[in-house]
């Protein structure tokens, strides 16, 4: 693992205004810090319930809530941070290392997340102490 890590960090996307409705975008590292490898969406959340609980050796990701809100709880192993998306014309760079969170859905919340690598089962970590032990370790 390379010993630099970025922070989190909240981006403002191109917004186009218009009488019929507004169009915002992103298109791989021009609006992101990263090519675009996935996509996925997140939908449906019963009230209450919480996505995530793990971190990424490799993987970054991009979030945007575009319907509705929830909250992105990031966690460098020593200090927590909440980032509350509910409109679809910023996201979250969420950099690898850090253990996600995501919760407080609202109802119809619809959270598109892109990445930077596609899905390996491998570059999770899925057990908060192993990620504390591996984040002190950089």
């Amino acid at each position: 693992m390379e010993k630099m890590l970025t922070s989190p960090q909240i981006i403002q996307l191109p917004k186009i205004l218009d009488r019929r409705g507004n169009l915002s975008f992103f298109e791989d590292d021009n609006q992101i810090p990263f090519a675009i490898e996935r996509a996925y969406w997140i939908y449906d959340v019963p009230g209450g319930e919480f996505r995530g609980g793990h971190a990424y050796r490799k993987n970054e990701e991009f979030i945007v809530a575009l319907s509705g809100s929830f909250d992105v709880v990031l966690d460098d192993g020593s200090e927590k941070k909440t980032f509350s998306l509910n409109r679809s014309y910023y996201g979250l760079h969420v950099p690898k290392m850090y253990w996600r969170e995501m919760n407080n859905f609202s109802t119809n919340s619809l959270a598109l997340i892109v990445s930077n690598t596609k899905y390996n089962e491998d570059d999770y970590i899925r057990d908060y102490n192993n990620f504390c032990a591996l984040r002190k370790s950089l």
